[in-house]
């Protein structure tokens, strides 16, 4: 019987629409060791129409833009356990940094890389757990420090 929810699928699933899936394809395989679910489906110009990688214990979807779907880069948060070495991976892997990974107020250690397709990729590890009100404490007090740097 059938699923309604693929077997290794979330009920969300990301559906990532790029300029240039092949190389963010493979970007994403050497940056985060994403596995392809299974050989892409191709338009009968050759360009990938859609893809399914596996990242982690999650899954993604990919595809070229087309006149239909135009790309529209999106931000990912990817949990890993070692955000230092995967955010050092992805830039070697051809990433931009958007911020190198630091202790983060919420609980997280994270940084944050851009892939060739300018989807942005914070990559993190998850340090402590927080109580509701402790976030809460500690989101105003970053917002205090982010004001005083400000004036």
């Amino acid at each position: 019987m059938t699923q309604p929810i693929p077997a290794g699928f979330h009920s969300v699933t990301p559906y990532v629409t790029v300029k240039g899936a092949a190389k963010t394809i493979e970007f994403l395989k050497q940056a985060f060791g994403a596995q392809l679910d299974h050989e892409p489906v191709k338009r009968p110009d050759g360009a990938i129409m859609h893809a399914t990688l596996k990242i982690g214990d999650s899954m993604v979807m990919l595809a070229e833009e087309s006149a239909q779907a135009k790309a529209a880069p999106t931000a990912l948060y990817l949990y890993v356990p070692n955000a230092d070495t995967v955010y050092q991976t992805a830039i070697k892997a051809g990433a931009k940094s958007i911020m190198e990974p630091s202790d983060m107020f919420y609980g997280d250690r994270s940084g944050g890389v851009k892939d060739p397709s300018g989807n942005s990729w914070f990559i993190a590890t998850h340090k402590e757990e927080l109580s509701s009100q402790e976030l809460q404490k500690r989101a105003d007090q970053f917002v205090k420090q982010q004001k005083n740097r400000a004036a």
